[in-house]
């Protein structure tokens, strides 16, 4: 019985509208002393309004079936980008009932202000939908779904705790990825941005005989083609396969800075997921190393289905450490891993010049047995500083260090091209786009 009272008193909840009766009926009695008429008034209002709460009271705890809610939540959430979530409610009152619903979303999120309000006639169903962006990998609790519901007469609340902790992976963008994927499939990447490159010659890997038409090679006629059906036949190429193709992921206390909520190692990420996944619908080999002060993950190249599955199993836990890249450690994991002529995808960052030549010659060195791409990022806020208007002495000095530290970075794409090493110079949003491209291009090229 004292178990049964404690649920009853400890989900029972008093609205507004219960202390504005309970003022008026204090004001009443208030009133009495000075107008003693009122007295009845008063006694009548308390007991009407005693009576009203226990009837609300009896309305929403004497029924075996009252609603049900459910929250339906993705197996894994995607980080960076904006997931969908359902929460559904049903009405079993025989009354129509004013609900508000807090749902307990992880402490990473910050929100302490979900609050749905929603209303339900007798026997009907609603679903609440809401995204949730999360800005970093890992594990994700989600608490309890707590609702509170109220009848006509509103007096009272009752509070109904569904549901239990629940524990949600955050992956990396693989909803970017399935875009990316799908367009790769269907030939229409260049609908996102990815740009058609023209082809230099032809690749040797053939592809079929079909019928000329014009603008093609006429080099590639095949004659004996021709002779058996009357009419031009041509050969056509495709691609090469089975290039390898590597991405390395520098986790270093430089790629720590953070942009729009991501910091640049959940970018760098991001792109090497994508780039692997469509290295591996054009039937290339994609592999995956990763390095700090010391070398972490190493995923050999592969284009096996399963292959980027552990891509993302190993991208998922990597975590962004405090203390400079080991160049030479790279150096030896490169030679020792990667036994052939393979494109080298280097996500990193430089800030200066001097960290820049620090590296240059171990870089020199992977670019002598490799095709080697490095990736770093602009720094948009020292681009924002540039072109803010001027007010004072200050601002001057503030925008010209800016401008030097811009300029610095077009110095590094220059002194890395001296040295015959490809890079990228992109801001952290246009990092997928900027990178897929290259690699297309490197493809049509033939480069590798």
């Amino acid at each position: 019985m004292r178990n049964l009272l404690k649920k009853y008193y400890t989900d029972l909840f008093l609205s507004k509208r219960f202390f504005a009766g309970i003022g008026l009926c204090v004001s009443l009695f208030l009133f009495s002393f000075f107008l003693p008429w009122l007295a009845d008034l008063a006694y009548l209002c308390f007991w009407i309004f005693a009576a009203l709460v226990l009837v609300d009271g009896l309305l929403l705890y004497q029924p075996k079936k009252t609603v049900f809610v459910r929250r339906d939540l993705p197996e894994r959430l995607s980080n960076g980008d904006d997931n969908e979530l359902h929460i559904y409610l049903e009405n079993f009152y025989a009354f129509g009932i004013r609900a508000g619903l807090i749902d307990e979303i992880p402490y990473q999120f910050q929100k302490r202000d979900l609050w749905f309000k929603s209303y339900l006639k007798s026997g009907t169903q609603k679903t609440i939908t809401y995204t949730l962006r999360p800005t970093k990998r890992g594990e994700y609790i989600f608490g309890q779904l707590r609702l509170y519901v109220q009848s006509p007469v509103g007096l009272v609340v009752r509070r109904f705790n569904i549901g239990s902790e629940v524990t949600v992976p955050v992956y990396p963008s693989f909803l970017q990825l399935r875009k990316y994927e799908l367009m790769a499939i269907s030939h229409r990447l260049n609908e996102i941005g990815i740009k058609k490159i023209r082809r230099i010659g032809h690749s040797m890997e053939f592809d079929q005989v079909k019928n000329y038409v014009q603008g093609d090679d006429y080099r590639t006629v095949n004659w004996k083609a021709t002779a058996r059906k009357g009419e031009l036949m041509v050969n056509t190429f495709t691609d090469e396969k089975s290039q390898h193709v590597y991405c390395i992921i520098d986790k270093s206390r430089s790629m720590k800075m953070p942009f729009e909520g991501l910091s640049l190692l959940d970018y760098a990420i991001n792109a090497s997921l994508i780039l692997s996944n469509v290295a591996l619908v054009k039937e290339d080999k994609a592999g995956l190393i990763t390095i700090a002060e010391k070398t972490g993950s190493v995923v050999p190249a592969d284009r096996r289905p399963a292959q980027l599955g552990k891509i993302m199993a190993i991208l998922y836990k990597e975590k962004t450490r405090y203390l400079e890249m080991n160049m030479e450690a790279l150096y030896t994991t490169v030679r020792s891993v990667l036994k052939q002529r393979s494109l080298v995808v280097f996500f990193t960052n430089f800030e200066s010049m001097s960290a820049l030549n620090r590296q240059l010659p171990y870089l020199k060195r992977v670019a002598k047995f490799h095709l080697l791409l490095i990736v770093f990022f602009e720094n948009t806020e020292l681009k924002t500083l540039t072109e803010k208007p001027v007010q004072d002495v200050e601002d001057i000095y503030i925008q010209t260090i800016a401008a030097k530290f811009a300029y610095e970075k077009k110095l590094m794409v220059k002194e890395l091209a001296k040295h015959g090493i490809l890079s990228i110079l992109t801001p952290p949003e246009k990092l997928t786009i900027n990178v897929v491209n290259r690699y297309l291009s490197i493809k049509a090229q033939q480069k590798i």
